[in-house]
Formats: C-alpha cells, sequence, structure tokens
C-alpha cells in the first residue's frame, strides 16, 4: 500500500495551535530535513472560544490574517507539499466548517483537525527524529495551548499516549484571567493539573523511562530563564521551577515579571504554563528535563516523508485495523484490487484524479468487513462506528470520518446524508468512491479464490454502464440478482447502473 512516489524538494508543516500558529518549510535531501524557514505568531484562538464553542471574529481575523500571511510565504518558497494541521481549540470549536474554509482560502491549503492522541504521536516524531538516536525509552511532555501531551517510547516508536485537556491558555483563562499571581490561585491551578495527571500517573510510572524531554514554547521560554537566572545549575528539575514559582509569586502580577525571556505575548500564560510544568514534574518524579529541538512541526515534515514512502503511519493503522478485528485478508485483496481497476476506468470522468481518492478506497475496501467482529447483523454500521471512534494513528479526523462514511454505505441501502459533514471536495466526491466500493463489494460477494474477469465500467454523470461477459454472468445467476438489487438502491440515491 505504499505510494512510491519520490519526495518532494521543498516540504512545508503548519500547526495551528490554540495559542500560537507555527509554519516550518524544509527541504529534503538524502533522507534528512534541512530547515529552510521559520515562522511563528501569537494568534490566541482558544482565547476566543466562547463556552459554546463558537470562535469570536476577533479570533477569527487574527487567524486568517496570518494565515494570509503564511500562504504569501508559501507561494514565495515554491513549497511542493503542505500538510496544515488544527489541534485543540479547532478540536473544541463548533460549526467551524465556514471558518476551515475562508482558512483554506487564506493559506491555499485544506486544514486537517488532529486529535490528541494523533498530536502526541507527531510531537513525539518531532522529538525522536531530531534528538540522539537512542533505543531506551524517554518521556516526552509538550505544553500547548489547549492540551498537554505525555508520550513514551522508544526509538521511533510511540509506546505510551496520552492527551491531557489542560493547556496554559484554558488555565490561564480560569485562575490568571486578570493577571494576578497569587499563592492561591497558583494552588488551584496545580490542582487542575494533579486532577487531570491522576487516571494516568500509574501507567506512566510503571513503564518508565530513562531520559525526559520537554518539547514546544512552554518549556524552551522556561529553560532559557533557568540558564541565565541559576547558571551554576541551568536544568529544568523540581527545584529550579518551585524557585521560579517563587518569583512569579513575588511579582504578584504577570505585568510585573520582569523577565526577559518572557514578553508581553507570552505573559498572560507564563504563570499557567509553569503551573503545568511544575505539577508533571513533580506527580511523575522527573529529576530533570531536557529541552527538545523539536516539536510537532517536524512530527509532521517526517510523517509527509513517511507517506511517499513504505512508513505511511496511515498504512500501519490499517494493517493493524486489519489484525486486531480478524478481517479476512484474500477478500480483501479481492475487493482492493476490483474497486482500485473501476476506479482507473472512471477517475477522469467522476474527478477523482486526487491520489487520495485511490488510497481512501483501497483503504476502505481493507476495512470493509471490520464490522464482522462484532455482529453479522449491519456490520456496516459497526464498521463505521469503530472507523469514526478508533484512534488511528496517521489518520486525521477528516480521513477518518471519510473512511467511516465509505465503509458504512458499502452494502444494503444507500444513504448520502453523512456524507454532508465531510470536508470539501470529499463531501461531492465520496458518493463516488461509495459506489465504487459497493460494486466491487458485490462482485465478490461468493468470496470465491478463482479468477474473474474484469469488468468495464463507463460513466456519463450519475449513469454507470457495467460491462461483464455473458456466459460468466449465465454461471453466476446470484451475481444478476445482486446487481438487480443493486440498480434499485443507486436509483434511489440518484444513479442509474445498466448494463452494457
Amino acid at each position: 500500500m505504499a505510494t512510491g512516489r519520490a519526495v518532494p524538494d521543498v516540504l512545508a508543516a503548519v500547526d495551528l495551535g490554540s495559542n500560537s500558529f507555527h509554519m516550518v518549510v524544509a527541504r529534503h535531501s538524502h533522507g534528512q530535513i534541512l530547515i529552510l524557514d521559520r515562522l511563528r505568531e501569537m494568534v490566541r484562538l482558544a482565547a476566543g472560544l466562547d463556552e459554546s464553542g463558537r470562535l469570536d471574529d476577533a479570533a477569527v481575523e487574527r487567524a486568517l490574517r496570518c494565515l494570509e500571511r503564511f500562504g504569501q510565504r508559501l507561494r514565495a518558497m515554491h513549497a511542493d507539499s503542505v500538510r496544515v494541521v488544527g489541534t485543540n481549540a479547532l478540536r473544541r470549536a463548533r460549526r467551524k466548517r465556514w471558518f476551515l474554509e475562508r482558512a483554506r482560502a487564506a493559506l491555499g491549503h485544506p486544514i486537517e483537525i488532529i486529535s490528541g492522541l494523533e498530536e502526541a504521536r507527531l510531537i513525539y516524531s518531532g522529538v525522536a527524529h531530531t534528538s540522539p538516536m537512542s533505543h531506551d525509552k524517554r518521556l516526552v511532555i509538550d505544553i500547548g495551548g489547549g492540551s498537554t501531551e505525555l508520550v513514551i517510547g522508544e526509538g521511533f516508536n510511540p509506546m505510551l499516549l496520552e492527551s491531557m485537556s489542560v493547556g496554559c491558555v484554558g488555565l490561564a483563562a480560569r485562575y490568571f484571567e486578570d493577571g494576578r499571581i497569587t499563592e492561591k490561585r497558583f494552588e488551584r491551578a496545580r490542582t487542575a493539573v494533579r486532577m487531570e495527571l491522576e487516571p494516568v500517573t500509574a501507567a506512566y510510572r510503571k513503564l518508565g523511562w530513562l531520559e525526559a524531554f520537554g518539547s514546544s514554547g512552554t518549556v524552551r521560554v522556561i529553560g532559557d530563564l533557568l540558564r541565565r537566572l541559576y547558571p551554576d545549575e541551568p536544568r529544568i528539575t523540581p527545584g529550579n521551577l518551585a524557585k521560579l514559582a517563587d518569583r512569579a509569586l513575588a511579582a504578584g502580577h504577570v505585568d510585573r515579571l520582569a523577565l526577559v525571556e518572557v514578553d508581553a505575548e507570552r505573559a498572560p500564560v507564563f504563570p499557567s504554563g509553569l503551573a503545568i510544568l511544575l505539577e508533571v514534574v513533580e506527580t511523575l518524579g522527573i529529576d530533570r528535563l531536557r529541552i527538545a529541538e523539536g516539536a510537532m512541526r517536524e512530527g509532521l515534515l517526517y510523517d509527509m516523508m513517511g507517506r511517499f514512502t513504505d512508513e505511511d503511519a496511515r498504512v500501519r493503522s490499517v494493517r493493524a485495523m486489519e489484525k486486531r478485528y480478524h478481517v479476512d485478508a484474500a477478500q480483501a485483496d479481492r475487493v482492493e484490487a476490483t474497486a482500485v481497476a473501476l476506479l482507473a476506468q472512471v477517475e477522469s470522468a467522476w474527478g477523482l484524479d486526487d491520489p487520495f481518492a485511490e488510497l481512501a478506497l483501497r483503504w476502505a475496501a481493507r476495512l470493509h468487513e471490520v464490522g464482522l467482529d462484532i455482529a453479522h447483523s449491519k456490520y456496516h454500521r459497526h464498521g463505521a462506528y469503530l472507523l469514526e471512534h478508533a484512534d488511528l494513528p496517521g489518520f486525521p479526523r477528516e480521513e477518518q470520518l471519510l473512511l467511516a462514511a465509505l465503509v458504512g454505505a458499502h452494502r444494503r441501502q444507500l444513504s448520502l446524508e453523512s456524507l454532508e459533514d465531510l470536508v470539501p471536495p470529499w463531501d461531492r466526491l465520496a458518493e463516488y468512491l461509495i459506489v465504487l466500493l459497493r460494486l466491487a463489494v458485490l462482485l465478490h460477494r461468493g468470496r470465491s479464490p478463482e479468477p474473474q474477469p474484469e469488468p468495464k465500467l463507463r460513466v456519463r454523470g450519475r449513469t454507470l454502464t457495467l460491462e461483464l461477459p455473458a456466459r460468466w454472468l449465465k454461471d453466476h445467476p446470484l451475481t444478476i440478482e445482486d446487481l438487480d438489487q443493486e440498480r434499485q438502491y443507486l436509483k434511489a440515491a440518484g444513479f442509474r447502473l445498466v448494463s452494457g
């Protein structure tokens, strides 16, 4: 299932964080990533979310202006492949499709919203690929604006991932909104973090690690502070963090921090970020935290490289799903081959030239029977539920929803209502992929290992002409009945299936 395509010369990753937007542009050279440019802007997207999950106009305006600038730089640097991901703030935002469409127009590229665990996986990848190679277990901590990720892994492989819904922006809004820093507020902030940590602490301590790393802005700023304030012991340790907390409490207000490393933009979230880091370090028993060079942006770049080779994390997730739910691999092979053969005949007429159309169809073909491991009755719906809600490393939310839609509609009556929730252009194109998958599954309903003639398919708009050898059809009367039934299903969805 590898793509076999050459890795593009210039790659770009854009991270739409809850506090800051980041962009990194890199050149691929001999299997390595060489950074060409970095951009960072404080957008404070999470601060613009109200209690109902609505983004206010000011936050939207800040985000769009930033993305316009990012888009201009991407065009100037001729980036060949670009991935844009949204994290906690966009996960929480409601009725965000209109914003995503405007953001795509401003930047020039679509936006993927990733899960907390996928964010953790990408963070770990970024740290692992930019740190000295080691096969020892390491812990990675990333404090973002809307969430905090904890990962233990070996080499490039994450073993234990967690995304806690506590970040420096949200915590600042709850306990330091007016800028005052008091002992009571600081302790309440730490207690909130402790409550998030409580369900996972035992598992992390049991697995253990040899080295601990902190990535992204909060840890980096605190590390820079400690190097200047305590040159004799310039490390992130529980003791040094406690001394830094005392300095913040003594200041009493974010405007009086008087710390060169904490600029006016970061000052409002500094006490909350410090509270998170201090609580994580003490609760997990971390003696020393090293500062990582990489973060999620670098993880995205290496993940993009993998998508052009045989290291695509999505491929590994599909294979793992097949094994976990005991998919009949031979049947999946048959359905996949026929679905792709049908796609090749109609991709131009139906506008399915995007390489992801073939990938999505392949993965849906391989996973269309995952629901059988739960129950045969309505197994397509069970499969759709699994694909929508499972943790699938490498898959952004939009791609999972597309797979779920394909699998959920591959048999029985065809309803296209669920496609309205998909992002463009898949809200429009998914129905064509569904039709191709349905035909491929139908033609292999007998599960026979015997080779069968390749079907010929022509389309004109929503009319499909399917050709199969008359003699073969005569020997397979059940297929004729299935095709007659499929005509009725497709007719109800606005398609016309005729025999050639």
